[in-house]
Protein backbone atom coordinates (compact mmCIF):
# COMPACT_ATOMS: atom_id res chain seq x y z
CA UNK A 1 0.00 0.00 0.00
CA UNK A 2 1.21 2.91 -0.95
CA UNK A 3 1.59 6.19 1.73
CA UNK A 4 -0.05 9.22 1.01
CA UNK A 5 2.02 12.40 0.63
CA UNK A 6 0.69 15.41 2.21
CA UNK A 7 0.65 18.61 -0.26
CA UNK A 8 1.73 20.55 2.60
CA UNK A 9 4.56 20.12 4.58
CA UNK A 10 4.58 21.63 8.47
CA UNK A 11 7.00 24.22 8.88
CA UNK A 12 9.49 24.20 10.63
CA UNK A 13 10.10 26.39 13.78
CA UNK A 14 12.66 28.33 11.64
CA UNK A 15 10.03 28.52 8.97
CA UNK A 16 7.54 29.59 11.00
CA UNK A 17 9.94 32.61 12.26
CA UNK A 18 10.87 33.33 8.56
CA UNK A 19 7.34 33.74 7.13
CA UNK A 20 5.55 35.57 9.85
CA UNK A 21 8.58 38.01 9.61
CA UNK A 22 8.41 38.66 5.77
CA UNK A 23 4.54 38.60 5.82
CA UNK A 24 3.83 40.54 9.05
CA UNK A 25 7.34 42.28 10.21
CA UNK A 26 6.74 40.41 13.33
CA UNK A 27 6.76 37.09 15.29
CA UNK A 28 3.61 35.75 17.45
CA UNK A 29 3.91 34.56 20.87
CA UNK A 30 3.30 31.19 19.87
CA UNK A 31 5.99 31.03 17.53
CA UNK A 32 8.69 31.83 20.75
CA UNK A 33 6.86 30.02 23.12
CA UNK A 34 7.19 26.29 24.83
CA UNK A 35 10.72 26.77 25.92
CA UNK A 36 12.23 23.75 27.90
CA UNK A 37 16.04 23.19 29.13
CA UNK A 38 16.18 20.39 26.46
CA UNK A 39 13.58 21.70 24.01
CA UNK A 40 16.54 22.24 21.61
CA UNK A 41 16.58 18.42 21.16
CA UNK A 42 13.75 18.39 19.12
CA UNK A 43 15.44 20.64 16.36
CA UNK A 44 18.54 19.95 14.10
CA UNK A 45 21.93 20.22 16.00
CA UNK A 46 24.91 20.99 13.90
CA UNK A 47 28.96 20.40 15.78
CA UNK A 48 26.71 17.51 17.70
CA UNK A 49 29.50 15.47 20.08
CA UNK A 50 28.36 11.35 18.98
CA UNK A 51 30.05 9.08 21.64
CA UNK A 52 30.33 5.49 21.30
CA UNK A 53 28.89 4.71 24.53
CA UNK A 54 25.54 6.37 25.84
CA UNK A 55 25.55 5.07 28.86
CA UNK A 56 28.83 6.96 30.06
CA UNK A 57 27.80 10.23 29.21
CA UNK A 58 24.64 9.79 30.81
CA UNK A 59 26.33 9.18 34.03
CA UNK A 60 28.50 12.51 33.34
CA UNK A 61 25.29 14.41 32.50
CA UNK A 62 23.80 13.06 35.83
CA UNK A 63 26.99 14.07 37.97
CA UNK A 64 26.52 17.07 36.45
CA UNK A 65 23.41 18.25 36.99
CA UNK A 66 24.13 17.14 41.11
CA UNK A 67 27.20 19.82 41.06
CA UNK A 68 26.82 23.59 42.40
CA UNK A 69 26.37 26.58 39.85
CA UNK A 70 29.95 27.81 38.73
CA UNK A 71 28.31 31.08 38.65
CA UNK A 72 25.23 32.79 40.57
CA UNK A 73 22.11 34.66 39.27
CA UNK A 74 23.38 37.98 40.90
CA UNK A 75 26.90 38.08 38.99
CA UNK A 76 24.54 36.93 35.58
CA UNK A 77 22.27 40.25 36.89
CA UNK A 78 25.24 42.34 37.46
CA UNK A 79 26.80 41.90 34.13
CA UNK A 80 23.45 42.47 32.12
CA UNK A 81 23.29 45.56 34.05
CA UNK A 82 26.34 46.74 32.81
CA UNK A 83 26.08 45.66 29.08
CA UNK A 84 22.93 47.72 29.43
CA UNK A 85 25.59 50.46 29.65
CA UNK A 86 27.46 49.52 26.91
CA UNK A 87 24.22 49.31 24.68
CA UNK A 88 23.80 52.73 25.70
CA UNK A 89 26.89 54.45 24.78
CA UNK A 90 27.95 55.02 28.98
CA UNK A 91 30.74 51.84 28.83
CA UNK A 92 32.90 49.56 26.58
CA UNK A 93 32.96 46.05 26.32
CA UNK A 94 36.47 44.27 26.40
CA UNK A 95 36.41 40.41 25.71
CA UNK A 96 38.95 38.61 25.09
CA UNK A 97 41.20 35.23 26.41
CA UNK A 98 42.39 31.69 24.64
CA UNK A 99 40.92 30.42 20.81
CA UNK A 100 40.41 27.17 22.65
CA UNK A 101 41.24 27.01 26.50
CA UNK A 102 43.17 23.78 27.63
CA UNK A 103 42.83 21.95 31.16
CA UNK A 104 46.15 22.53 31.21
CA UNK A 105 45.68 26.28 31.29
CA UNK A 106 44.20 25.84 34.78
CA UNK A 107 47.28 27.07 36.47
CA UNK A 108 48.35 30.61 38.92
CA UNK A 109 50.69 32.03 36.42
CA UNK A 110 48.65 31.53 33.49
CA UNK A 111 45.56 32.46 34.60
CA UNK A 112 47.57 35.27 36.15
CA UNK A 113 48.64 36.72 33.11
CA UNK A 114 45.49 36.81 31.48
CA UNK A 115 43.79 38.98 34.48
CA UNK A 116 46.93 41.01 34.36
CA UNK A 117 46.84 41.77 30.04
CA UNK A 118 43.08 42.16 30.11
CA UNK A 119 43.27 44.65 33.38
CA UNK A 120 46.04 46.35 31.54
CA UNK A 121 44.12 46.64 28.42
CA UNK A 122 40.99 48.03 29.59
CA UNK A 123 42.73 51.11 31.79
CA UNK A 124 44.40 52.37 28.37
CA UNK A 125 40.40 51.80 27.19
CA UNK A 126 39.54 53.41 29.87
CA UNK A 127 41.76 56.26 29.44
CA UNK A 128 41.30 56.13 25.53
CA UNK A 129 37.42 56.17 25.52
CA UNK A 130 36.53 57.88 29.19
CA UNK A 131 34.53 55.32 29.80
CA UNK A 132 33.73 52.73 32.10
CA UNK A 133 34.47 48.98 30.76
CA UNK A 134 33.35 46.23 31.23
CA UNK A 135 35.71 42.91 31.53
CA UNK A 136 34.70 39.24 30.12
CA UNK A 137 37.46 36.78 29.43
CA UNK A 138 37.28 33.83 27.63
CA UNK A 139 38.33 31.98 30.30
CA UNK A 140 36.90 28.99 32.83
CA UNK A 141 34.76 27.19 30.58
CA UNK A 142 35.65 28.05 26.42
CA UNK A 143 36.49 23.76 26.27
CA UNK A 144 34.69 23.00 23.03
CA UNK A 145 36.02 24.48 19.63
CA UNK A 146 33.21 24.32 16.59
CA UNK A 147 35.47 21.88 13.35
CA UNK A 148 34.49 22.00 9.75
CA UNK A 149 35.17 18.80 9.41
CA UNK A 150 34.45 15.76 11.84
CA UNK A 151 38.07 14.18 10.90
CA UNK A 152 41.11 15.48 9.66
CA UNK A 153 44.48 13.93 8.66
CA UNK A 154 47.54 14.00 11.13
CA UNK A 155 50.94 12.47 9.83
CA UNK A 156 49.12 10.59 6.82
CA UNK A 157 46.65 9.25 8.93
CA UNK A 158 43.12 10.11 9.09
CA UNK A 159 41.70 10.65 12.80
CA UNK A 160 38.67 12.54 14.64
CA UNK A 161 39.33 16.11 14.58
CA UNK A 162 40.63 17.75 18.08
CA UNK A 163 37.23 19.62 18.90
CA UNK A 164 38.47 20.63 22.60
CA UNK A 165 39.44 19.12 25.84
CA UNK A 166 36.21 19.56 26.81
CA UNK A 167 35.58 16.69 24.40
CA UNK A 168 38.82 14.62 23.14
CA UNK A 169 42.53 15.47 23.55
CA UNK A 170 44.90 16.81 21.18
CA UNK A 171 47.57 14.02 20.80
CA UNK A 172 46.09 11.31 18.50
CA UNK A 173 45.97 8.74 21.14
CA UNK A 174 43.06 10.73 22.59
CA UNK A 175 41.29 11.52 19.87
CA UNK A 176 38.15 9.46 20.64
CA UNK A 177 35.17 11.51 22.32
CA UNK A 178 35.71 10.88 26.16
CA UNK A 179 31.95 11.42 28.55
CA UNK A 180 34.88 11.63 31.39
CA UNK A 181 35.90 15.17 29.72
CA UNK A 182 32.66 17.02 30.40
CA UNK A 183 32.66 16.44 34.36
CA UNK A 184 36.46 17.14 34.10
CA UNK A 185 35.73 20.72 32.31
CA UNK A 186 33.07 21.36 34.95
CA UNK A 187 36.17 21.56 37.88
CA UNK A 188 38.91 23.24 35.38
CA UNK A 189 36.29 25.62 34.63
CA UNK A 190 35.12 26.39 38.74
CA UNK A 191 39.17 26.05 39.67
CA UNK A 192 40.13 28.58 36.97
CA UNK A 193 37.14 30.74 38.12
CA UNK A 194 38.02 30.27 42.12
CA UNK A 195 41.19 31.26 41.48
CA UNK A 196 40.42 34.48 39.60
CA UNK A 197 37.64 35.01 42.06
CA UNK A 198 40.72 34.45 45.05
CA UNK A 199 43.22 36.74 43.43
CA UNK A 200 40.87 39.41 42.65
CA UNK A 201 39.91 39.50 46.57
CA UNK A 202 43.36 39.30 47.38
CA UNK A 203 44.59 42.84 45.62
CA UNK A 204 46.20 41.30 42.31
CA UNK A 205 43.80 43.95 40.44
CA UNK A 206 44.84 46.67 42.77
CA UNK A 207 45.55 49.48 40.68
CA UNK A 208 47.54 51.23 43.91
CA UNK A 209 50.05 48.45 42.89
CA UNK A 210 52.94 49.58 39.86
CA UNK A 211 51.97 47.99 36.63
CA UNK A 212 54.72 46.70 34.41
CA UNK A 213 54.26 48.89 31.05
CA UNK A 214 57.88 47.49 29.31
CA UNK A 215 57.61 48.95 25.78
CA UNK A 216 61.26 47.82 24.80
CA UNK A 217 59.33 45.68 21.90
CA UNK A 218 58.27 48.74 20.20
CA UNK A 219 60.68 49.08 17.37
CA UNK A 220 59.49 52.37 15.98
CA UNK A 221 60.72 55.39 17.66
CA UNK A 222 57.63 57.62 17.53
CA UNK A 223 55.46 54.54 18.09
CA UNK A 224 57.48 54.35 21.32
CA UNK A 225 57.34 57.60 22.05
CA UNK A 226 53.63 58.26 21.92
CA UNK A 227 53.02 55.06 23.72
CA UNK A 228 55.15 55.87 26.77
CA UNK A 229 53.29 59.33 26.74
CA UNK A 230 49.73 57.53 27.31
CA UNK A 231 51.26 54.95 30.16
CA UNK A 232 52.90 58.32 31.12
CA UNK A 233 49.22 60.07 31.57
CA UNK A 234 47.78 57.01 32.73
CA UNK A 235 49.93 57.03 35.49
CA UNK A 236 49.92 60.25 36.40
CA UNK A 237 46.11 60.46 36.44
CA UNK A 238 46.20 56.88 39.00
CA UNK A 239 48.29 59.25 41.24
CA UNK A 240 46.77 62.22 41.31
CA UNK A 241 43.19 60.19 42.43
CA UNK A 242 45.66 58.39 45.20
CA UNK A 243 46.63 62.18 46.07
CA UNK A 244 43.25 63.84 46.41
CA UNK A 245 41.73 60.76 47.87
CA UNK A 246 39.40 60.04 45.09
CA UNK A 247 39.99 56.06 45.26
CA UNK A 248 38.87 56.42 49.09
CA UNK A 249 35.29 54.13 47.64
CA UNK A 250 37.61 51.29 46.79
CA UNK A 251 36.95 51.43 43.17
CA UNK A 252 40.96 51.25 42.31
CA UNK A 253 41.22 48.30 44.82
CA UNK A 254 39.55 45.20 42.43
CA UNK A 255 37.42 45.11 39.44
CA UNK A 256 34.88 43.16 37.80
CA UNK A 257 35.78 40.24 35.70
CA UNK A 258 33.33 38.00 34.27
CA UNK A 259 33.55 34.97 32.33
CA UNK A 260 32.24 33.56 29.07
CA UNK A 261 32.61 30.44 26.41
CA UNK A 262 30.99 29.42 23.16
CA UNK A 263 28.00 27.81 24.52
CA UNK A 264 28.62 24.84 21.44
CA UNK A 265 28.37 21.54 23.61
CA UNK A 266 24.35 21.85 24.35
CA UNK A 267 24.29 18.44 26.79
CA UNK A 268 26.86 20.29 28.82
CA UNK A 269 25.11 23.61 29.32
CA UNK A 270 21.33 22.16 29.42
CA UNK A 271 23.10 19.97 32.60
CA UNK A 272 23.82 23.83 34.34
CA UNK A 273 20.94 25.11 33.75
CA UNK A 274 19.02 25.89 36.88
CA UNK A 275 15.81 27.64 37.80
CA UNK A 276 17.09 29.75 39.89
CA UNK A 277 15.28 32.69 42.02
CA UNK A 278 15.91 35.94 40.48
CA UNK A 279 18.15 38.37 42.40
CA UNK A 280 16.38 41.73 43.90
CA UNK A 281 18.56 43.52 41.18
CA UNK A 282 16.62 41.99 38.40
CA UNK A 283 13.60 43.62 38.77
CA UNK A 284 14.81 46.74 37.14
CA UNK A 285 13.56 47.81 34.50
CA UNK A 286 15.50 46.78 31.41
CA UNK A 287 13.13 45.79 29.36
CA UNK A 288 11.36 48.64 26.60
CA UNK A 289 7.86 47.35 26.81
CA UNK A 290 8.18 45.23 30.91
CA UNK A 291 4.24 46.67 31.78
CA UNK A 292 3.03 44.88 27.88
CA UNK A 293 4.85 41.75 29.03
CA UNK A 294 3.51 41.48 32.50
CA UNK A 295 -0.08 41.56 31.17
CA UNK A 296 1.14 38.79 28.67
CA UNK A 297 1.67 36.70 31.34
CA UNK A 298 -1.06 37.21 33.52
CA UNK A 299 -3.06 36.98 30.17
CA UNK A 300 -1.64 33.42 29.28
CA UNK A 301 -0.22 32.68 32.40
CA UNK A 302 3.28 31.79 29.77
CA UNK A 303 6.37 33.48 29.19
CA UNK A 304 9.28 31.81 27.28
CA UNK A 305 7.43 28.54 27.76
CA UNK A 306 7.64 28.67 31.96
CA UNK A 307 5.04 29.09 33.84
CA UNK A 308 3.47 32.00 35.59
CA UNK A 309 6.05 34.16 37.08
CA UNK A 310 6.88 32.62 40.31
CA UNK A 311 10.14 34.52 40.93
CA UNK A 312 12.21 32.25 39.48
CA UNK A 313 14.41 32.24 35.79
CA UNK A 314 16.37 29.65 33.99
CA UNK A 315 19.81 30.89 34.50
CA UNK A 316 22.90 29.04 32.72
CA UNK A 317 25.45 28.46 35.88
CA UNK A 318 28.15 27.72 33.90
CA UNK A 319 29.23 31.18 32.77
CA UNK A 320 28.11 34.68 32.95
CA UNK A 321 28.06 35.41 28.65
CA UNK A 322 27.63 32.39 26.51
CA UNK A 323 27.74 33.61 22.45
CA UNK A 324 26.41 31.23 19.64
CA UNK A 325 29.14 30.50 17.13
CA UNK A 326 28.72 31.40 12.91
CA UNK A 327 28.13 27.87 12.32
CA UNK A 328 25.46 26.87 15.14
CA UNK A 329 23.12 29.95 14.69
CA UNK A 330 20.42 28.53 12.31
CA UNK A 331 17.06 30.40 13.04
CA UNK A 332 15.95 26.47 13.05
CA UNK A 333 18.63 25.12 14.42
CA UNK A 334 19.26 23.56 18.25
CA UNK A 335 21.18 26.45 19.25
CA UNK A 336 19.59 28.97 18.80
CA UNK A 337 16.22 27.29 20.42
CA UNK A 338 18.57 26.62 23.63
CA UNK A 339 19.79 30.19 23.78
CA UNK A 340 16.36 31.66 23.63
CA UNK A 341 15.46 30.35 27.03
CA UNK A 342 18.22 31.40 29.65
CA UNK A 343 18.35 34.50 31.27
CA UNK A 344 22.04 35.33 30.88
CA UNK A 345 23.46 37.93 28.56
CA UNK A 346 24.39 36.14 25.17
CA UNK A 347 25.85 36.55 22.07
CA UNK A 348 25.78 36.04 18.19
CA UNK A 349 28.23 35.88 15.98
CA UNK A 350 27.22 37.71 12.40
CA UNK A 351 29.34 37.07 9.56
CA UNK A 352 29.20 37.22 5.21
CA UNK A 353 26.74 34.70 5.32
CA UNK A 354 24.28 36.71 7.87
CA UNK A 355 21.63 38.12 5.75
CA UNK A 356 19.25 40.68 7.21
CA UNK A 357 16.47 38.41 7.33
CA UNK A 358 18.21 36.27 9.46
CA UNK A 359 19.99 38.88 11.78
CA UNK A 360 16.41 40.32 12.24
CA UNK A 361 14.84 36.89 13.22
CA UNK A 362 17.68 35.84 15.28
CA UNK A 363 17.00 38.99 17.41
CA UNK A 364 13.25 38.75 17.98
CA UNK A 365 13.68 35.32 18.67
CA UNK A 366 16.31 35.78 21.33
CA UNK A 367 14.82 39.15 22.78
CA UNK A 368 11.83 39.52 21.72
CA UNK A 369 11.44 42.16 24.68
CA UNK A 370 14.04 44.06 23.64
CA UNK A 371 15.49 44.12 26.38
CA UNK A 372 18.79 46.45 26.35
CA UNK A 373 22.10 44.69 26.56
CA UNK A 374 20.99 40.93 26.50
CA UNK A 375 22.34 40.41 22.77
CA UNK A 376 25.47 41.26 21.65
CA UNK A 377 26.15 41.11 18.12
CA UNK A 378 29.74 39.95 17.72
CA UNK A 379 30.69 41.38 14.27
CA UNK A 380 33.15 39.39 11.79
CA UNK A 381 33.37 40.37 8.44
CA UNK A 382 37.34 40.61 7.56
CA UNK A 383 39.13 43.42 6.79
CA UNK A 384 38.14 43.21 2.96
CA UNK A 385 34.17 42.61 3.72
CA UNK A 386 33.83 45.06 6.41
CA UNK A 387 32.74 48.46 4.37
CA UNK A 388 30.22 46.23 1.82
CA UNK A 389 27.95 44.30 4.76
CA UNK A 390 28.31 45.67 8.08
CA UNK A 391 26.26 49.13 7.19
CA UNK A 392 23.53 47.21 5.97
CA UNK A 393 23.53 45.13 9.50
CA UNK A 394 23.50 48.37 11.29
CA UNK A 395 20.47 50.13 8.87
CA UNK A 396 18.57 46.75 9.25
CA UNK A 397 18.75 46.62 13.22
CA UNK A 398 18.74 50.84 13.99
CA UNK A 399 15.89 51.34 12.07
CA UNK A 400 13.96 48.85 13.65
CA UNK A 401 12.46 48.18 17.08
CA UNK A 402 15.64 47.15 18.34
CA UNK A 403 17.49 50.98 18.02
CA UNK A 404 20.12 51.54 20.57
CA UNK A 405 19.37 48.08 22.53
CA UNK A 406 22.24 46.09 21.34
CA UNK A 407 25.67 45.78 22.19
CA UNK A 408 27.85 46.23 18.95
CA UNK A 409 31.09 44.29 19.70
CA UNK A 410 33.95 44.10 16.52
CA UNK A 411 35.48 40.70 16.64
CA UNK A 412 38.23 41.06 14.04
CA UNK A 413 40.00 38.03 14.56
CA UNK A 414 38.01 35.41 12.78
CA UNK A 415 37.38 37.01 9.22
CA UNK A 416 41.31 37.44 9.05
CA UNK A 417 42.38 33.97 9.23
CA UNK A 418 45.30 32.93 6.74
CA UNK A 419 47.59 30.25 6.05
CA UNK A 420 51.07 30.70 5.10
CA UNK A 421 52.50 28.54 2.35
CA UNK A 422 54.26 26.13 4.82
CA UNK A 423 50.49 25.82 6.33
CA UNK A 424 50.63 27.73 9.66
CA UNK A 425 47.63 29.22 10.19
CA UNK A 426 48.11 33.04 10.88
CA UNK A 427 46.79 36.27 11.03
CA UNK A 428 48.11 39.65 10.31
CA UNK A 429 48.49 42.17 12.92
CA UNK A 430 47.52 45.20 10.38
CA UNK A 431 44.40 43.43 8.82
CA UNK A 432 42.87 42.97 12.25
CA UNK A 433 43.11 46.72 13.45
CA UNK A 434 41.85 47.62 9.72
CA UNK A 435 38.86 45.66 10.34
CA UNK A 436 38.76 47.34 13.55
CA UNK A 437 39.33 50.96 12.27
CA UNK A 438 37.12 50.45 9.72
CA UNK A 439 34.47 49.36 12.14
CA UNK A 440 34.47 52.80 14.05
CA UNK A 441 34.39 54.46 11.09
CA UNK A 442 31.46 52.78 10.15
CA UNK A 443 29.40 53.27 13.12
CA UNK A 444 30.11 56.70 13.69
CA UNK A 445 28.66 57.89 10.19
CA UNK A 446 25.56 55.70 10.75
CA UNK A 447 25.12 56.86 14.17
CA UNK A 448 25.41 53.96 15.79
CA UNK A 449 27.83 52.94 18.65
CA UNK A 450 30.46 50.47 18.56
CA UNK A 451 30.57 49.03 22.11
CA UNK A 452 33.17 46.78 21.92
CA UNK A 453 35.85 44.19 20.95
CA UNK A 454 36.26 40.81 21.17
CA UNK A 455 40.04 39.21 20.90
CA UNK A 456 41.76 36.12 21.18
CA UNK A 457 44.92 36.76 22.90
CA UNK A 458 46.94 35.20 25.49
CA UNK A 459 49.54 37.15 28.14
CA UNK A 460 51.98 34.71 26.68
CA UNK A 461 55.01 35.66 24.75
CA UNK A 462 53.74 33.57 21.81
CA UNK A 463 54.23 33.76 18.36
CA UNK A 464 50.74 33.22 16.79
CA UNK A 465 50.11 36.26 14.71
CA UNK A 466 52.52 38.35 12.59
CA UNK A 467 53.08 42.29 12.24
CA UNK A 468 52.60 44.87 15.43
CA UNK A 469 55.81 46.35 16.76
CA UNK A 470 57.17 43.31 17.12
CA UNK A 471 58.02 43.13 13.60
CA UNK A 472 57.06 39.16 13.78
CA UNK A 473 57.45 37.85 10.04
CA UNK A 474 56.15 34.29 8.97
CA UNK A 475 59.76 32.78 9.87
CA UNK A 476 59.25 33.97 13.20
CA UNK A 477 56.13 31.70 13.88
CA UNK A 478 57.63 28.80 14.53
CA UNK A 479 59.52 29.58 17.74
CA UNK A 480 56.49 29.53 20.13
CA UNK A 481 53.65 28.85 18.36
CA UNK A 482 51.20 26.88 20.60
CA UNK A 483 47.51 27.30 19.58
CA UNK A 484 46.27 24.05 19.20
CA UNK A 485 43.37 25.85 17.44
CA UNK A 486 43.37 29.44 16.03
CA UNK A 487 46.17 32.00 16.31
CA UNK A 488 46.09 34.45 19.10
CA UNK A 489 47.91 38.15 19.39
CA UNK A 490 50.52 37.73 22.31
CA UNK A 491 50.67 40.08 25.34
CA UNK A 492 52.89 42.87 23.36
CA UNK A 493 50.24 42.56 20.12
CA UNK A 494 47.28 42.84 22.64
CA UNK A 495 48.07 45.60 24.63
CA UNK A 496 49.33 47.72 21.11
CA UNK A 497 45.96 47.07 19.79
CA UNK A 498 44.72 48.26 23.00
CA UNK A 499 47.31 51.99 22.30
CA UNK A 500 45.60 52.22 18.83
CA UNK A 501 41.60 51.91 20.39
CA UNK A 502 42.43 54.64 22.65
CA UNK A 503 44.32 56.28 20.51
CA UNK A 504 41.47 56.54 18.11
CA UNK A 505 39.07 57.82 20.44
CA UNK A 506 41.35 60.32 21.43
CA UNK A 507 41.97 61.81 18.37
CA UNK A 508 38.23 62.39 18.48
CA UNK A 509 37.50 59.79 15.75
CA UNK A 510 34.37 58.63 17.68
Amino acid sequence: MTEKVPLSLPLSHGGVVATELKTNGSISEQATSSWTPSSWTSKPVKQDAVYSDRRDVERSLAKLERLPPIVTPTEIVKLKQSLRDVALGKAFLLQGGDCAELFDYCEGSAIESKIKLLLQMSIVLIWGANKPVVRIARMAGQYAKPRSSPNEIVNGKEMPSFRGDILNGFSPEERELDPARLVSAYFHSASTLNFVRASLSSGFADLHRPLDWGLGHVQDPLLQSKYSQIVASITDSLRFMRTVGADTAGQLSSVDLYTSHEGLLLEYEQSLTRRLKKPALARSHTSRDVQQRQENVQENGQENGTDLDDGKAYYNTSAHFLWVGDRTRQIDGAHIEYFRGIENPIGVKIGPTTSVLDLMALLRILNPSCEVGKVTLITRYGSRKVQTLLPQHIRAVEESEYKSCVVWQCDPMHGNTHSTPTGIKTRRFGDIFAELRQTLEIHKAEGSYLGGVHLELTGEAVTECVGGSEGLEEEDLAFNYTSFCDPRLNEKQALEMAFLIAGHYREGSH
